[in-house]
């Protein structure tokens, strides 16, 4: 071991040494399926329009650190209530860290349902949190009686649950959500990251709930490339979240891209009609094909199959070299066994999805 490497397994803490980075797959050539973007770019009018707009940006001045004109925006779109405060961040991932940083940290329990999103045990791990996972029910609804019985033992500071969950794509019972938010003192974040594309939102009984953050972003609507995630939660939540905020954390070319957005955002409500279109054609192409033996039901952009005598990880290989790049879940957790997770494409990308996996047969392999 050299000199560099020993001071570096000296210094660095044990956990994130032990720590896998969260690695995100280069799509190469590939249509790029496996990372819940939308697939439509704005029209060409309407590019340049916004190109106008980004041109009258002074780079040369800091951004707005509070993002007032923006805020004022995504609470007459997201219809918060008025008694409500915003806190916007660099995607999700950084309001969940900030979260972490405020109410979790070290001697304190982070807790989360099982399967989910995966940057919740990272972050916590990243804040010196204890990490606890809760399986899901058999229908991939929250084990309410598991996570209430675990509330009582690890007393965790904050509880995420994702509504709808990624990566199973169903959307969980906003009254199980309630009763969970009932039965622990710490705070539970309900992240609606795909609110868009979900048949119900937590975000109406929010203010009923003392110790409930809701969070959700703009990366799945068609502006991921912007990283604006927002938390909405009571004033007294923020103003201590704010502290530990970083200054200019959103950038002058994200606030004013997503404020422009949201001002013409019936392009952005067009999209979504089409991934919802999408969505029910190529779930229910899935079901057909003999090669797949259960489409979980999806209320998000994506949609989650495990297949049948055929293994995930030569399937994905499959695709790959097809020119489609989709997300093997396999070996992530038990739940998820040689399940393939696709995100919704256009009608064309959908089509050569369909058609690279209806070249799969159990004989092949």
């Amino acid at each position: 071991m050299s000199e560099l490497s020993a001071r570096v397994r000296r210094w660095v803490r044990p956990e994130i040494q032990d720590l896998v980075g969260y690695k995100v797959a280069d799509p190469g050539d590939a249509i790029k399926l496996d990372a819940m973007e939308s697939p439509w770019p704005w029209p060409g009018d309407l590019r340049d329009e916004w190109l106008n707009r980004l041109s009258e940006v002074a780079l040369n001045r800091y951004p707005d650190p509070n993002c007032g004109d923006l805020k004022k925006v995504v609470r007459e779109v997201f219809e918060v209530p008025a008694c409500a405060e915003l806190l916007l961040g660099n995607g999700s991932d950084e309001l969940i860290q900030l979260i972490n940083l405020a109410i979790a940290g070290h001697g304190r329990t982070v807790m989360a349902p099982a399967p989910s999103f995966a940057m919740y045990r990272v972050i916590a791990t990243l804040s010196g949190s204890e990490f606890v996972e809760i399986d899901l029910a058999d229908d991939y609804g929250l084990d309410l009686a598991a996570m209430q019985a675990a509330v009582g033992k690890h007393q965790p500071a904050v509880t995420y649950v994702a509504h709808p969950n990624n990566p199973t794509g169903n959307g969980l019972d906003l009254d199980e959500i309630s009763s969970l938010a009932l039965s622990t003192e710490g705070v539970v974040v309900v992240d609606e990251a795909y609110y868009a594309y979900a048949d119900s939102s937590f975000l109406p009984r929010l203010l009923d709930h003392p110790n409930v953050l809701l969070l959700r972003t703009l990366s799945k609507v068609g502006l991921a490339g912007l990283r604006v995630g927002v938390l909405i939660a009571h004033p007294e939540w923020v103003e201590q979240l704010e502290k530990c905020r970083l200054p200019y954390n959103v950038g002058v070319l994200s606030q004013v891209s997503a404020k422009f957005a949201l001002e013409h955002r019936q392009q952005l409500d067009e999209a979504i009609k089409r991934v919802l279109g999408e969505r029910s054609r190529l779930a229910e192409e899935l079901r057909h094909m003999p090669v797949v033996e259960r489409v979980l039901p999806s209320e998000t952009n994506f949609i989650t199959f495990r297949l049948k005598a055929i293994p995930a990880s030569r399937a994905y290989k499959h695709l790959l070299a097809e020119g489609v790049l989709v997300k093997s879940l396999d070996g992530s957790h038990p739940r998820l066994s040689n399940c393939l997770r696709v995100t919704v494409g256009t009608p064309k990308e959908n089509d050569l999805f369909l058609g690279a996996l209806s070249g799969l047969s159990a004989g092949d392999y």
